[in-house]
């Protein structure tokens, strides 16, 4: 009977499923737990404030939020030198202090036996900053100028009143220095560059010396205007201050011109929680990194990624398909055809990093080297094309890729049947018109799937991108309103390197922890849509030529 079943073949059937099923449970729950630790950094927790009795039994007042917990043996912390009473656990817990530029340092561990009484008081602010992290603490007085303007409760609706304006200030300070000053300096760039190359031409021609000083002269008088309407804002964004009282019992001045957010998370109703969640979130993927990346938006690192996939995209699938083509319809099939495939299929499983510094010689120090000298002489010793960028670190990708897609494709078109290549010959139809008319598009559905494994892998992708083109902060995208438009020498942010710097780079560890599983879990949905937007187009393809399949 056991036999019998056995060769029924159902056992492996449940076998299999029963594999599936654990592998889906497990990256299912992977996803959970990325979200789980990632999401919850937005939510504006609770700050608990303490009267904690140290180890030399004097009590100090702590102010922070919970950031984590674990049960440590009493026998681990007195051979760490703390005196503990009993043999039972201990709890312990991480206390997000902040107030850096206070305490210097932004965590402590604080034991439960320690904690003399714990409060949440409806008044404590906690402030978030440019510089220096959170701060916590009590609102005490609003100044402008270094007068006072307003304290006590009156403090609270004058502070979000003036850090909506300081707020709006800021913005029109970004939007002028990487607008508008930006573009005057890109122009005075490309002037330099142009009276440069004329230098090495020897072309003396005093019409266009003149032009040039004229052109130098206007972006002059702009920036001189653009720079006082600068200078002016600054002065007015510094203009406001707040006094906060820290757990020290300190005083502490900021300026509003440093702050974000200031909001009074224990005074919060579940509805101002989840507004200011939902702001967080979308600051997190619009806003720009601060704080060496463990705070902020990652939006450079969003764009970075999608641009450097599309590109590598455009690049891989014309190569890849005329590989294929040229080895199934085209190459005689002998040893030598057989052994351009196991090449093919050789390259595909090449470590990554391999490809990294073949780009980084091949495309970056020779090709690029060889392309400055041609046509951006006047720009040397300083390289355009001869370091890398986004162009090389595409077709670094595109090479990784390119096994993927020729052997998709070559799958695809072995599985179009002889007889709709004959009938077109038949029809008067070239060798050349059948592949471009029928076989190929026969077969884009294969070709998609190339692509979506190509996006898969390239988007994920950080060893080769360390050496090609990928930084830690990118001071501007590669897409503005400069011409071209499209700067493929720039260098950019990625996310998974993001994920690498974040995660192992950072000087405050704690702080940055959440940020990694938020930006894997972002890493994760920017591959799913990616993925997705070439399976619908794989999808339509292969709907509109089943018929011709059958």
């Amino acid at each position: 009977m056991i036999r019998q079943w056995f060769k029924s073949g159902n056992p492996w059937i449940w076998l299999t499923a029963s594999a599936v099923s654990v592998s889906l449970i497990l990256v299912f729950g992977l996803l959970l737990l990325i979200a789980a630790r990632g999401l919850g950094h937005f939510w504006p927790a609770t700050v608990w404030e303490y009267d904690y009795k140290n180890q030399d039994n004097s009590v100090v007042r702590l102010v922070g939020e919970i950031h984590d917990e674990e049960a440590v043996s009493a026998q681990r912390l007195r051979e760490a030198g703390l005196t503990i009473e009993g043999g039972e656990d201990v709890t312990r817990y991480l206390l997000k202090t902040g107030n850096r530029d206070v305490l210097g340092q932004d965590f402590r561990w604080i034991l439960e036996p320690g904690i003399q009484d714990m409060r949440k008081p409806q008044t404590l602010l906690a402030i978030e900053r440019r510089e220096w992290g959170n701060l916590y603490g009590y609102l005490s007085a609003v100044q402008e100028n270094q007068q006072t303007v307003a304290a006590g409760e009156d403090a609270w609706e004058s502070l979000q009143q003036r850090l909506q304006r300081a707020t709006a200030l800021f913005a029109q300070i970004r939007e002028l220095e990487k607008g508008e000053i930006g573009s005057i300096n890109y122009g005075l760039e490309r002037l330099r560059l142009r009276e440069r190359g004329l230098e090495l031409e020897n072309n003396t021609d005093p019409a266009e010396q003149e032009r040039i000083t004229r052109e130098r002269a206007a972006l002059n008088a702009d920036y001189a205007g653009l720079q006082k309407r600068l200078t002016d804002l600054y002065t007015d964004i510094n203009r406001d201050q707040i006094l906060v009282t820290v757990s020290t019992g300190e005083t502490v001045t900021v300026s509003l011109a440093k702050v974000v957010h200031a909001y009074r998370p224990n005074a919060m109703s579940l509805f101002d929680k989840l507004v200011f969640y939902m702001a967080k979130v979308w600051e997190f993927v619009s806003d720009e990194p601060r704080e060496a990346n463990t705070e902020g938006g990652i939006f450079p690192a969003i764009f970075g990624t999608v641009m450097m996939v599309i590109i590598m995209s455009i690049m891989v699938v014309p190569f890849g398909v005329v590989a294929a083509v040229y080895l199934r319809e085209y190459a005689k099939q002998g040893p030598m055809t057989q052994l351009i495939r196991i090449a093919v299929n050789n390259l595909a499983g090449v470590p990554s990093i391999v490809y990294g510094v073949f780009g980084l010689g091949f495309f970056v120090y020779f090709l690029g080297g060889n392309l400055d000298q041609l046509f951006f002489p006047e720009a040397l010793p300083t390289p355009t094309f001869g370091t890398p960028g986004l162009l090389w670190a595409s077709l670094t990708l595109a090479l990784l890729t390119v096994p993927v897609v020729i052997v998709a494709t070559e799958e695809g078109l072995s599985r179009i049947p002889k007889s709709v290549r004959e009938g077109s010959l038949a029809l008067g139809a070239t060798k050349a018109e059948t592949l471009w008319r029928t076989v190929l598009p026969m077969a884009s559905p294969a070709i998609m799937t190339g692509l979506i494994l190509a996006i898969a892998r390239a988007a994920g992708e950080v060893a080769p991108l360390m050496l090609v083109g990928v930084v830690k902060l990118a001071p501007s995208l590669p897409l503005d309103g400069n011409i071209p438009f499209l700067h493929l020498d720039r260098k950019f942010m990625h996310l998974g390197f993001h994920i690498y710097d974040v995660g192992f780079q950072s000087p405050n560890v704690e702080a940055a922890r959440p940020l990694v599983y938020a930006t894997a879990l972002l890493l994760v949905l920017v591959i799913v849509a990616l993925n997705l937007a070439a399976i619908a187009i794989r999808n339509r393809l292969r709907e509109k030529y089943r018929a011709l399949e059958n």
